[in-house]
This record gives structure tokens, sequence and C-alpha cells, in this order.
């Protein structure tokens, strides 16, 4: 009967851990007031005539730089950019969910970022120009929908599979957020490869914040697959880490191997090709969960801690 009791005692600190570290992010934001201008330059733009240009360029002057109208207008009547506004449309003829998404994410922002003020919201095509996909200054977003078309999209064929499996409307306002997160955080000095993947793992704690609702997968750009690799063999990665000396290294290698965006991380062992790339990423997000569920700090002392600091205090012990 103690044994029992003992047993029943233990599963339910463990079962009130876990639910206070769920609850340390579940915030209620139905009080906080957002506004979300959007506007569809995509749709503005491909559907004017010639004549009626001079009023889009009213309308969105910081989107047209010094050109004769003649090219717009060649732009306009371009087959190929036809053809891709029109496989555009057909993913995103309503974006009522995005939107409904990019709401609930400012809310979280100004909840834990008082003056923050939503960005006017502009969605357009840049002929899938995928490393300027979102822009973000602290009054416009600009988002390129014809990067999110989907995974298997014909579009995307030419690129490797751990680049297009995020290109699909759910990452948006993950992107969208990993932009506004960029803009809030200090570019890092950081030289060790711990303190790297530590900040990294700041601004994934970030995300968990603003996007308390979206899988963990989507958040960091892994299959599911790829996740739960990592999460299997964690305690074998941080192992690998420690054996091989490579907290405090300041190699480059290191970063190229597990922090640089990549199809996988490189072990040098067979199984490498199972990993998910940036394993280092994810680690430190884990070291900076464990340092947060075992500190009453907020989020902006979270921004203010060193590297060094989280470390030492976050208890890190991998899952077994």
């Amino acid at each position: 009967m103690r044994k029992f009791l003992a047993l029943f005692a233990l599963v339910i600190v463990c079962f009130s851990c876990k639910k206070e570290e769920s609850n340390k992010l579940d915030v209620d934001v139905s009080t906080i007031k957002v506004t979300i201008d959007l506007e569809r330059f995509d749709i503005d733009f491909y559907n004017t005539k010639p004549n009626n240009l001079f009023k889009i360029k009213e309308k969105y002057p910081m989107l047209f730089p010094p050109q004769p109208d003649s090219v717009w207008i060649n732009k306009i009547n371009s087959k190929d950019e036809q053809e891709l506004f029109a496989e555009t449309q057909k993913v995103f003829s309503d974006i009522t969910e995005e939107k409904e998404q990019l709401t609930s994410l400012f809310k979280h922002v100004k909840y834990y970022n008082p003056r923050f003020v939503s960005p006017k919201v502009v969605t357009m095509l840049t002929n899938i120009d995928y490393n300027n996909r979102i822009v973000y200054t602290d009054s416009l977003l600009l988002i390129s929908l014809d990067a999110y078309l989907g995974n298997q999209h014909e579009f995307y064929n030419d690129y490797p599979e751990y680049v297009k499996q995020n290109n699909t409307k759910k990452h948006i306002v993950v992107d969208v957020a990993k932009s506004i997160v960029g803009k809030q955080m200090l570019p890092s000095r950081a030289r060790s490869f711990i303190d790297k993947m530590i900040y990294r793992g700041k601004k994934m704690y970030l995300l968990d914040a603003y996007l308390p609702a979206i899988p963990d997968a989507i958040k960091i750009g892994y299959s599911q697959t790829k996740l739960d690799w990592a999460k299997n063999n964690e305690e074998q990665i941080w192992k690998y880490f420690i054996e091989k000396d490579l907290l405090y290294s300041t190699s480059k290698d290191v970063d190229k191997r597990f922090l640089d965006l990549a199809p996988f991380s490189k072990f040098y062992l067979e199984e490498d090709n199972q990993s998910p790339g940036r394993i280092g990423e994810w680690i430190g997000w884990q070291i900076v969960r464990s340092y947060m569920q075992k500190n009453d700090v907020s989020l902006h002392q979270l921004l203010q801690t060193s590297e060094e600091e989280i470390f030492k205090n976050s208890g890190y012990k991998p899952k077994r």
C-alpha cells in the first residue's frame, strides 16, 4: 500500500509539473485590441488595366520604385507572371484563416510588448524570392504568397525537400513571427557553440509565447518524422556534444554541422540522414525551455539574461 501511495503521489507531482509548464504560456489575449489592416496588392496589381495603373501606384507607393510605366504594364501582361498569379489565387483566393492567425499573433506579441503596433499587412508576389518571402518593418509587413503554395507544388520542383517542406500556407504565421522576433532581439555576439545554441533557443521560446497553438514541428520547420527523431535521440545528441568537447567550440565547422540550414545534422554516423538539420538549435530550445520552467522570470527578463547564465541555471537534463 505504501508503495502504491508513493507511486500515486509521484504521478500527481509529474502531472502538476506538466500542467504548470503548459499553463505558463497559456495567456488570455481576448481583451487585447489589435487592428489588422490587410491589403491584397497581388490581386489589385495583376487585375489592373494600363489606364488604371496610376491608382495602384497611389495606393501602394512603397512598392513602385522609379521605373517607366511600361515596365509595370509588361509585368502585368507577362504570361509567366499571370500564371504565377493564377496558381497563387488557387491557394489564396480567401485568406481569412491567415488573417485570423496574424490577429492572434499580434495579440500575443502585444500582450508581452504593450508598445507593439500592428503593421500594415500587404500580400504580394515576388517570383518566389525565398530569402525575402517576409519583409517586416515596424509599420509594414510584406508577405510573398507565391512562396507558400504547398510543398508539392511544381514551382518548387528544383528545391531540396528540407526547404520546400516549409513552403506551405501554415508556415506563413511562423515566418512572420520569426521576422518580428528578429527585430526584437539584438544580434548575437556569441562565439561558443553552446551560447549560439541558447541564443537560437531564446528565439524559439519567443515563438512558443507568440504562437502557443502552433505545433513544434511547424515552428522549427521539421517534418514530424525528423522531430520525432530529435525527441527520441535527445540524450544521445547531448552526450555526443559533451564527449566530443563541442559545447565551447568556436569552430565554424561545428556551426555548419549543427546550426546551419541543411537536410540533416552531421555527426559522421551512418544514421545522420535520419536527423534533422540545425539540431543544435533544437537542443538550445530545450535548454531555454528547461530554464523557463525552473526559474520565475518574465519573457523580457529572459531576453536580458546571458546565454551563460541561462545554461548555468537551466538544470537541463535531456530526456531519455
